[in-house]
């Protein structure tokens, strides 16, 4: 072979390589990972606000309920009581993409919602605060 040949022949690998190689990564999950993350930094947010709402209104008892954008949200000791309270509070768009429930938010439309979801438990008591468990794989995630 020539010189030109071995370059050219080089080249030509080089753009099926680029062509074939996404097809053969799926990086969906990982970003499906990353996704669900930015929601627990959602959550965080609209409970902190939640708690700020509650706390101007005098609303820290057990229970309570503050109006966040235009929205009755239950509160105990004043935080969201679960997670479908605390959605209301936050901005899931596009809503189709999440499913909400009491205990926790998950990604819709993925294989294995359980794996990848973050999970809500409100606070126990006067002073504590509550708790985010993430629950994220990228296999559960796709």
């Amino acid at each position: 072979f020539t010189l030109i040949e071995l370059v050219m022949v080089i080249v030509i690998l080089g753009i099926l390589a680029a062509t074939a190689l996404p097809k053969f990564v799926d990086l969906g999950g990982e970003a499906r990972v990353s996704v669900m993350k930015g929601v627990e930094g959602a959550m965080r947010g609209a409970n902190t606000m939640v708690y700020a709402k509650a706390a101007a209104n005098n609303q820290l008892g057990a229970t309570g309920s503050v109006t966040i954008a235009g929205s009755a949200v239950t509160t105990v000791y004043g935080y969201a009581t679960n997670g479908t309270q605390l959605a209301l509070a936050m901005d899931l768009s596009p809503a189709a993409d999440f499913t909400v429930a009491a205990g926790a938010i998950q990604r819709a439309g993925v294989t294995t919602p359980a794996n990848c979801q973050i999970a809500y438990t409100a606070a126990a008591s006067a002073g504590a605060s509550p708790t985010y468990t993430p629950t994220l794989s990228a296999s559960g995630c796709t």
